[in-house]
């Protein structure tokens, strides 16, 4: 018999259950948000309705992915009003090509190669302003860790274009005779047999050390991104492509390891890059310089697909990258997406560029895609940049457009909307949930959380987060700043502070809004400080200005002009003399921050960073082609200060990053001992004060102590006399006592020693605590002086007594550091050479910047100086480095066996622990750069001529046109 109430709730809850599944199934909202995004499909654009400098498009459409050979089918969208590209400029088209670059005619005798360096020009600098306390710290960012491979193996797909630049409207290469540029290269003489065999003997040393590196990393790591040099295996940052190989060709070929290169060449063919097992984003900014800039430098100094064995693979490997990375420009406002999810689930969908873009990953992608629209004679290449570079002009110019006019801020919206005025714009039209959304929000700069344009509600409730990045980057994880927090993995948008499980935004119809915005150009990015340095996130951008004049030829004069106002505002804001023992005449760059939008209340920090490096060889290029002598004296006392902050640290090795004290006035800087104590330790009027403090209160402790012990002993010799008195025989035969003791206590003793005790507890003034302890004390005493009855048996007990026990002191206060011995512990403690306030990371990681500005100010003056502080610099770093079976990075500078004495004793663990540490890491750079300039400044001036060739900022040379 059934038994309904039995299963009765069963049958509830399969009621509801068929209920829910009903309104489901005729829900005409379900996925609605999908359908409305990809409604239709993409219908021819209407040309007429289109020009050069301002188009418009229909809401984004869902692409049918393509391959790389079916680029040019794509479709084009249908004009409507939703997103409008901002005005980008074109350049005057000029009739003829821009082929392949000839050699230029190498450099005739002239002077001795020993000639003494140019004449110093008098630099005048601004008086800066020096404040006492500056020893900011600066958060340290972990090194690159390995990623592991991922099981589904998925192919990129070329998708057809959201935002695709008319042809009419594609900004060509100049084309034309380039103009004639001022020499950059010393004019260098005939060399002594004398002067030449010690500069082969260098060289020869340097390309055994690299020849060293690259065995190792063949036989560790070959076909991966980088070698672990202490652990002997491998990992892959940079999506597993070969990094150390691809970076590290045209080094080979420069260092005359043909073998080494042809089979490098050999095993680029095998590299697919629609597909990464260890990435699911492409880190854009280092993929275009270690890989399409490997690809490119390659191919100019082996000669391409000109020589008789041909190198056109390498070439045309550069394409297949480019092609890839061409889809990071398809946005609204062709501004890059700077980490790039290449999977198709992502891809297909349309983009904008990041709110705050690192200034150095935006403006550091020229001169590679410059170069390929060279060879390649595809003007898409070049306009892709040119766009970048119009934008990063226009905000230059722009009054009121950054805090220090000339220079850019660290981050860069690039996204091309003014969200503020979005919002308000936009209200209106929002239904009542949009509405919501935007009442809860407290923050306009803080995006949904997991919500990508395209994504769907459902995606969002799931928590799926198609920016799932994993960004590398160069300058400051290893080479620049981390990316922003949405792309890097483990690190979510802020929250959305609305209502929860929310998908995109909803117009007023209750679809997903459309992405109309109210446009702008570049602007600075984030809210409130700005921070402006020539360091790490916004070096290389400012190298590319002089660098990407030479690659043109001299035929695009604004990168002449925007390196001008660059150089100026450099100077200006940034420049600083350092106070140093012997005074030498050197400079370094400053980090400043702006809190207002402005140049009146600029915060500083004084730094010294191994990154910043570059700009004395930056200042000599510019100077040099651009014919001001002035640059070229500041860029050799910007090379000069890093070469003298390798010199005085104790390896002998710069560290990352550091503070020094600066002069306020240039021209008037001579070494203050008492100057530096006081930047080292902020604090000394209040330590002094501790001090002095100290002083009266220890004269008090003495004072206690005295009266204590004072009291104490006599309190104990009165007790002993009346107990020895006690002690005396009696009489012969009396052998009672007269008065018999109570409680088996010696009345005597016991009355005597409380008489003491509570006269001494009322004549000195102690605490109720120290009363209590005192008359615990006496206590004791009584009960090991103990007296009964018992004569014969107290002197039995009296032989066995235990000895009286110590009075307890109060603790001695404790001294503190004055402000000369605590500078003096800090000094000896963390090996700070003088000159420095603060060593705040103390690693090397094989960096190239100090040795590239040697390098150039060889090149530029022919002065062999250059040369000596480059080698001391080479033995430095191998000494530091060198592992068993390669080179690795270290994460110490400032200590070395000299700084700790070692005796006969010393266990090898200990004297371990007075060397730096390996890190276990041996980047890509350091065969593609540091190595290379090391052997450049050896090599014979004509090789890779700075009159000939121009590098990128990952030192891969391009041939310049003549």
């Amino acid at each position: 018999m059934l038994r309904i109430r039995r299963y009765r709730p069963f049958l509830i809850g399969a009621f509801i259950i068929l209920v829910l599944l009903y309104h489901v199934s005729q829900n005409s909202d379900w996925e609605l948000s999908q359908s409305a995004l990809y409604s239709s499909n993409k219908a021819p654009a209407d040309s007429a309705a289109k020009d050069s400098l301002n188009v418009e498009y229909q809401p984004p459409q869902p692409p049918n992915p393509t391959s790389i050979a079916q680029e040019n089918t794509q479709p084009t969208p249908k004009k409507e009003t939703g997103i409008r590209i901002p005005q980008l400029k074109t350049s005057n088209e000029v009739p003829g090509g821009f082929g392949m670059p000839t050699p230029a005619p190498t450099v005739g005798k002239a002077h001795d190669h020993s000639a003494a360096e140019e004449s110093h020009v008098a630099v005048k600098l601004p008086d800066r302003p020096v404040q006492e306390t500056n020893d900011g710290e600066k958060p340290l960012t972990g090194s690159e860790e390995n990623v592991e491979p991922t099981s589904t193996k998925e192919h990129w797909q070329k998708p057809s274009e959201w935002f695709p630049v008319p042809k009419e409207s594609i900004i060509k290469l100049p084309t034309g005779k380039p103009k004639p540029i001022p020499t950059v290269q010393f004019n260098f003489g005939e060399e002594s047999p004398e002067a030449k065999e010690k500069r082969v003997a260098r060289l020869n040393k340097v390309r055994a050390e690299a020849q060293r590196a690259w065995s190792s990393y063949k036989k560790y790591a070959w076909g991966h991104d980088e070698l672990t040099p202490v652990t002997k295996v491998s990992k892959d940052p940079f999506c597993g492509w070969a990094a150390t190989l691809v970076d590290a060709l045209d080094t080979l070929w420069i260092m005359g390891l043909k073998e080494e290169f042809d089979e490098a060449v050999e095993y680029v063919k095998e590299l697919d890059f629609t597909y990464s097992a260890y990435r699911s984003e492409i880190p854009v900014f280092e993929t275009t310089i270690r890989y399409l800039g490997g690809f490119l430098g390659a191919y100019d100094v082996s000669g391409g697909e000109k020589t008789k064995a041909g190198y056109k693979i390498l070439l045309d490997k550069a394409v297949e990258l480019a092609e890839v990375l061409m889809s990071v420009f398809d946005t609204p406002n062709r501004m890059p997406i700077l980490y790039y999810n290449w999977r198709p689930a992502f891809n297909e969908n349309p983009k904008r560029a990041s709110t705050r873009s690192g200034m150095a990953e935006l403006g550091t992608l020229s001169m590679e895609f410059t170069r390929l629209a060279q060879l390649t004679g595809e003007n898409k290449y070049y306009d892709a940049v040119a766009r970048i570079t119009n934008a990063l002009e226009d905000l230059q110019n722009r009054e009121d457009g950054t805090a220090l006019p000339g220079i850019f801020p660290e981050n860069i919206d690039a996204s091309g909307c003014n969200r503020t005025a979005q919002a308000a714009t936009n209200y209106d039209n929002l239904s009542d949930a949009g509405k919501k959304q935007v009442d809860d929000a407290t923050d306009l700069d803080e995006e949904p959380q997991g919500y990508t344009a395209g994504m769907t509600d459902r995606d969002s409730r799931n928590g799926k987060d198609l920016l799932d990045l994993n960004g590398v980057t160069k300058r400051e994880l290893n080479r620049r700043t981390p990316p922003p927090r949405s792309s890097v993995p483990g690190h979510q948008p802020p929250p959305w502070k609305g209502a929860k499980n929310q998908g995109p935004p909803h117009d007023a119809q209750g679809k997903p809004a459309n992405w109309d915005c109210v446009p702008q150009g570049l602007v600075a990015g984030g809210w409130g400080s700005e921070s402006y340095s020539m360091g790490g996130s916004q070096d290389s951008a400012y190298e590319y200005f002089p660098k990407q004049y030479l690659l043109l030829g001299g035929l695009e004069d604004k990168y002449r002009t925007m390196h001008e106002k660059v150089s100026a505002a450099v100077k200006k804001y940034l420049l600083f003399r350092p106070m140093a023992p012997g005074n030498p005449d050197i400079l370094f760059s400053a980090k400043v921050t702006s809190y207002d939008h402005t140049d009146q209340k600029l915060s500083y920090e004084w730094e010294a960073t191994h990154l910043t490096c570059f700009l004395g060889g930056m200042y000599g290029l510019g100077g040099k082609i651009f014919g001001s002598p002035e640059d070229v004296e500041i860029g050799r006392k910007l090379a000069d200060g890093c070469a003298w902050a390798y010199e005085v640290m104790p390896t002998g090795i710069m560290p990352e990053y550091s503070m020094v004290l600066p002069c306020a006035k240039a021209d008037d800087c001579q070494w203050n001992k008492t100057a530096w104590y006081n930047a080292i330790d902020t604090e000394a009027a209040w330590r002094d004060e501790q001090l002095k403090q100290w002083e009266v209160n220890h004269a008090e402790w003495v004072q206690e102590v005295k009266m204590l012990k004072k009291d104490y002993a006599e309190a104990e010799a009165a007790a002993k006399a009346r107990s020895e008195q006690k002690a005396k025989p009696k009489a012969a035969g009396n052998t009672a006592p007269k008065n018999p003791p109570q409680s088996g206590l010696n009345p005597g003793v016991h009355q005597g020693m409380q008489q003491d005790v509570d006269y001494h507890l009322t004549k000195r003034r102690f605490s109720e605590d120290n009363k209590i302890e005192v008359a615990a004390k006496v206590n004791k005493l009584e009960d090991e002086l103990d007296l009964n009855n018992n004569i014969a048996g107290h002197e039995q007990h009296d032989q066995q007594q235990k000895p009286m026990l110590e009075l307890h002191l109060p603790p001695e206060p404790e001294k503190p550091l004055s402000h000369e011995e605590y500078v003096a512990d800090r000094i000896k403690r963390e090996n700070i050479p003088p000159g420095f306030v603060s060593l705040n990371d103390k690693r090397y990681i094989l960096r190239p910047e100090a040795i590239e500005s040697v390098f150039y100010y060889y090149r530029i003056t022919g002065s062999p100086i250059w040369q000596d502080k480059g080698w001391r610099m080479f033995e430095s770093v191998i000494a530091a480095t060198r592992t068993d079976i390669a080179h690795s990075a270290i994460d110490n500078v400032a200590i070395t066996n000299n700084n700790i004495a070692t005796t006969s004793t010393s266990t090898k663990d200990e004297e371990d622990e007075s060397k730096p540490s390996f890190t276990d890491s041996m980047e890509s750079f350091w065969l593609a750069e540091t190595l290379k300039y090391f052997y450049l400044l050896f090599a014979e001036p004509d090789v890779v001529s700075l009159d000939e060739w121009v590098f990128n900022t990952e030192a891969h040379p391009f041939r310049r046109p003549t």
